[in-house]
């Protein structure tokens, strides 16, 4: 009886499951995971469209409609608190839903906000009720904020159940890898069409015509998440957690010391992080282009090093990448204040912010996955992110509020913001990230020869490789 030929498609996708499938899991599970990964990253592509079109937008968008420097600011604000009180809210979901239908019915009537954007655009344009837009756009990004950190917390929980912990560092690399570079993409060529027609009086059409785009792409990560699988969760008796007990219990354990210092961090971060936009289009009047690519070459730098960090946190742990990451973080307020060359805005603060950016936000998501049961992550993460978003909205707060009383003749106000801002991440890190460790058994670094070895052994795959794993995004939209 001749055996039946097995095709290159389907060897690789073997491959995967092999690679990222979890070992006590059926063939037929294993499957359906190695298909809910590639809906994920198909989802992913999709969402890194809606960020492109809208989200980045978003501020640029306030500053055309003439909002003030401390309302552009208070976007941050927002975002802090908002987000991670819907987090807290979508939580308890769990209990009664099935994460998809959570995620599924979130991510819906979160594409529905961009009408609203769209309505206030055509009423600029138009010429009515100018004067309030600006804060028309402020509300409805609250609302917004709301409804896209409703199935957060659900979304955490089902992705960490279809890829395997031993290969969580790499796979999530993967995936930010492409959805990165498609997001860079779009990003400056969105600024390149917003560029032009500003050029012609018609700026705000191309925002009208953005932020439709985003609505558009959001509405296919819906239909994306109706396809993906989801393992069944069963919740015991038991695993509800308040958040007074978490607040109570933060400083016994480790996730909780990793939580206040994301926090503390976060904080520092947010004074200065929401002011760059103002930065670079009013203080150094660059155009969108020009701001996009100074913005978006952060993320280009970052794609050239997740492999690197996914095979650093796989093989070394989380702890050793946000260690090495967390030493230039603190730097990186004061290098956008040095020179405004874009050239230099590229190649210095942009280079050192998006590898180690990069690096400590890929650390940090796996910590969790770490360091929380799977029946908690749900409660855990929001309780989380709830701390962290105080912190953003704290951080963001204040340097709304510094950039707007600060009157100072020898220096211009936004310079010393982020002057500020450097000092606290400083304080942020030196204080709280000594008290943390690592929970999983990992290979020792010793010393320089270790960290050589961490750089030039564990790079690969090669430029060439990286190179061809981005030409070739189509193949995760394949489907079997």
């Amino acid at each position: 009886m001749a055996m039946k030929k097995i095709s290159r498609k389907e060897k690789k996708k073997q491959k995967d499951i092999k690679i990222y499938g979890e070992k006590k899991d059926s063939p037929k599970i294993q499957e359906l995971k190695h298909q809910s990964r590639n809906h994920s990253i198909k989802e992913g592509i999709f969402a890194s469209a809606r960020l492109s079109f809208g989200d980045h937008y978003l501020s640029p968008f306030a500053i055309a409609i003439n909002a003030s420097n401390s309302m552009v600011a208070l976007f941050g604000s927002i975002a802090g608190i908002l987000g991670p009180l819907s987090q807290m809210f979508g939580s308890r979901f769990i209990e009664k839903y099935s994460r998809k239908k959570i995620i599924t019915k979130a991510v819906f009537f979160e594409s529905l906000i961009w009408i609203p954007f769209i309505i206030i655009a055509v009423l600029f344009y138009k010429g009515i009720l100018t004067s309030v837009l600006p804060l028309f756009v402020l509300l409805t990004f609250a609302l917004y904020t709301i409804l896209a950190n409703l199935g957060a917390p659900a979304w955490f929980s089902w992705t960490g159940d279809i890829v395997d912990e031993k290969y969580r560092g790499r796979w999530f690399a993967k995936r930010n890898l492409l959805i990165g570079f498609v997001s860079v993409i779009l990003a400056i060529s969105a600024a390149f069409f917003l560029d032009y027609l500003k050029k012609n009086d018609f700026a705000i059409f191309g925002f009208i015509t953005l932020f439709s785009l985003a609505f558009i792409s959001r509405l296919i990560c819906w239909r994306i998440y109706r396809k993906q699988y989801e393992p069944k969760i069963k919740l015991e008796k038991g695993y509800y957690f308040s958040f007074w007990d978490f607040l109570f219990n933060l400083r016994k354990n480790n996730f909780g010391k990793f939580t206040i210092f994301k926090s503390i961090l976060s904080f520092a971060s947010a004074i200065s992080s929401p002011l760059v936009v103002i930065y670079l289009l009013r203080n150094l009047e660059f155009s969108y282009t020009i701001y996009m690519i100074i913005i978006f070459s952060g993320t280009i730098f970052s794609l050239t090093v997740l492999e690197l960090w996914g095979k650093i946190a796989d093989k070394y742990g989380n702890y050793r990448v946000l260690i090495l990451t967390s030493i230039a973080i603190p730097t990186i307020p004061v290098l956008w204040i040095l020179h405004p060359s874009p050239i230099y805005l590229i190649l210095i603060p942009s280079l050192v912010g998006g590898i180690s950016w990069a690096g400590f936000n890929l650390a940090s998501g796996n910590f969790i996955y770490d360091n929380v049961s799977v029946q908690k992550r749900g409660l855990a993460v929001s309780y989380h992110n709830m701390l962290n978003g105080i912190g953003i909205a704290l951080g963001a707060g204040l340097g709304a509020l510094l950039i707007k009383i600060l009157t100072i003749d020898f220096i211009e106000p936004i310079i010393l913001i982020f002057i500020i801002g450097a000092i606290a991440r400083m304080i942020a890190v030196f204080l709280w990230l000594p008290t943390l460790k690592e929970v999983r058994k990992t290979e020792k670094l010793n010393g320089t020869h270790g960290l050589k070895n961490l750089i030039f052994k564990e790079a690969k795959p090669t430029l060439i490789e990286e190179a061809r794993e981005i030409m070739s995004i189509k193949k995760y939209f394949e489907a079997k």
